[in-house]
This record gives C-alpha cells, sequence and structure tokens, in this order.
C-alpha cells in the first residue's frame, strides 16, 4: 500500500496530498511531527533508526518521528507512531512548528512543516525493531556536547530544533 503525505503551504495549511516517495523525491513542502520524550529525570529518550530507513539510516534522533495519515490529526498521528515505534503512549503537548528542508545523498529531500511535541514518561520502550534499531535515554547535557563533538551522529532536523525543544521543555516543566 502506497503512503501519501498532506501538502502544505509555507503557514501550515493544507493544499493537497502526495505519494510520500514522490513528495520526498521532489521536495514538495508536507506536514510531519516529532515527539520528544523525557522521563522524570529529564533525560531525553533518543531512538537510533533502523538500518534499512530509506534515509538517515543508523542515525540517533528524537523518540520518534513521522506523518499523519490522511485525514488524522497530527496530535492523534504522534500518539499513533509513539505506540508504533517506541510500544508505548504518554501525554503529548504541541510546543510548536518550524519548517525544514534536508537535501540526502540518495537524491531524496525532506521538506517538512514539522509540529513538535514533548512528553514526560517512565515507561519502558519497547521498540518496534523494523523502525528502531536501538534507543537510549541521555542526560540533555551530555547530548549537547555530543552533538557538537558527533554531529554526523544525528538527523538532520533533531540538530535543527532540540535547542527549541529544550527551551520549550525547560519552560513545560
Amino acid at each position: 500500500m502506497k503512503e501519501s503525505v498532506m501538502l502544505v503551504n509555507p503557514v501550515g495549511q493544507g493544499i493537497g496530498t502526495m505519494d510520500k516517495m514522490a513528495a520526498h523525491r521532489k521536495g514538495a513542502l508536507h506536514r510531519a511531527f516529532s515527539v520528544f520524550v523525557f522521563d522524570s529525570n529529564g533525560q531525553l529518550l533518543l531512538q537510533q533508526r533502523a538500518l534499512d530507513k530509506y534515509h538517515s539510516a543508523g542515525l540517533w534522533t528524537n523518540t520518534c518521528c513521522s506523518h499523519p495519515r490522511l485525514g488524522e490529526m497530527t496530535l492523534s498521528a504522534a500518539h499513533r507512531r509513539l505506540m508504533e515505534e517506541m510500544g508505548f503512549d504518554c501525554e503529548l503537548t504541541e510546543v510548536f512548528q518550524f519548517t525544514y528542508r534536508h537535501e540526502f545523498e540518495n537524491g531524496l529531500i525532506e521538506h517538512e512543516y514539522d509540529h513538535v511535541f514533548i512528553g514526560i514518561s517512565n515507561q519502558k520502550p519497547v521498540p518496534l525493531l523494523s523502525e528502531v534499531a536501538d534507543f537510549r535515554y541521555m542526560d540533555t547535557d551530555r547530548l549537547v556536547f555530543e552533538l557538537t563533538e558527533r554531529p554526523d551522529q544525528y538527523t538532520p532536523w533533531f540538530k535543527l530544533c532540540l535547542d527549541k525543544v529544550l527551551e520549550s521543555y525547560y519552560q513545560f516543566n
């Protein structure tokens, strides 16, 4: 079954749909979401993307991310995908949106209007191995240091939004 994404204009209003892979080949702006789950000690749950993902394979990133299905509310999609990828769900709060564009070496282009959600949970992840190669909780100070020392080990969108995520998290708590 082919997946479709919701195309949006620069302010996030829906303007149509497109096959997911076609959107990534053309660099069409589409709706996405990123979920960042912290534990009660303030450590961020990271996932390492599966080694056979169509881009960013094996890189570390936020707890989960994806695209809403056609007709699906973004918050509902974030809950669904958190359960599918990491095997648990928790309360999520949307904290901001941002747009980014990144061209990958394989010719695909991520051009996303990304809704960012934060959650707090101490539940043990049970990741879906076809999506997630590994996971770890990381202290945010250590994470910021690692990003400066080894930026090539993290996804482009993660590096772009982490500072604002941490700012939102500290305001959130």
